[in-house]
């Protein structure tokens, strides 16, 4: 099933097995060098509320977060529990695969905000796991979408694959647009060190 202006063909993989077998080891490492960790985690403590309940969506054993961050609680949804267990960050944890079930299991305008760090790309039905997302954020909570040149190629869809770094950040905008629920999208370059450490970007919406 696709949305929008979108065809089957833009979601499909390589690797069309069942994503349960690809995460069923798990990966305890983080996707992104240290030079982009370090410029994730500033971002995030300069855009998320302080004292707000983040959901860090498709989290794995890093959630990125700032050491000093004021997080009143961080909720990870993701496929692989012995990541989860690892990311001390997290004050509870959720096992849920979103391409086999994008609605999200919480209830209406239950977070502040929403994360999602460095696995876009491997949602299957991105519009419908947005609205979804839009759904569990409270009026005026921000949603967080970071993205590197980094990826497990078998598992990313086929539109990402076949575009470069700026325009993956207008397709998370649309995304978000055709969605439905959020305004101000915003698209940033946050490349520690342009040429020697991963390339950063990150999208960014409020909720209406």
């Amino acid at each position: 099933m696709t949305d929008g202006p979108f065809q089957p063909e833009h979601f499909q993989r390589v690797d069309e097995a069942d994503d349960s077998l690809f995460y069923r080891e798990p990966r305890l490492v983080a996707h992104i060098d240290d030079a982009a960790q370090g410029a994730l985690a500033r971002f995030y403590g300069s855009f998320l509320p302080r004292d707000g309940a983040v959901l860090d969506l498709m989290a794995s054993c890093y959630s990125h977060l700032p050491e000093d961050g004021a997080c009143r609680a961080v909720v990870g949804l993701g496929m692989n529990a012995v990541e989860l267990a690892a990311n001390e960050r997290l004050s509870a944890s959720v096992i849920h695969d979103v391409n086999r079930t994008p609605e999200l299991p919480f209830a209406d305008a239950a977070f502040d905000a929403c994360i999602i760090s460095v696995s876009i790309q491997y949602v299957t039905e991105p519009i419908r796991l947005f609205r979804s997302v839009a759904r569990i954020l409270r009026p005026g909570g921000v949603l967080a979408v970071a993205y590197s040149n980094r990826l497990f190629p078998t598992k990313a869809v086929a539109l990402w694959r076949a575009i470069g770094m700026a325009d993956r950040g207008r397709l998370v905008s649309i995304y978000c647009a055709e969605a439905g629920g959020f305004r101000d999208m915003d698209a940033r370059d946050i490349t520690p060190e342009p040429g020697a450490s991963d390339s950063l970007w990150v999208v960014t919406a409020a909720r209406v």
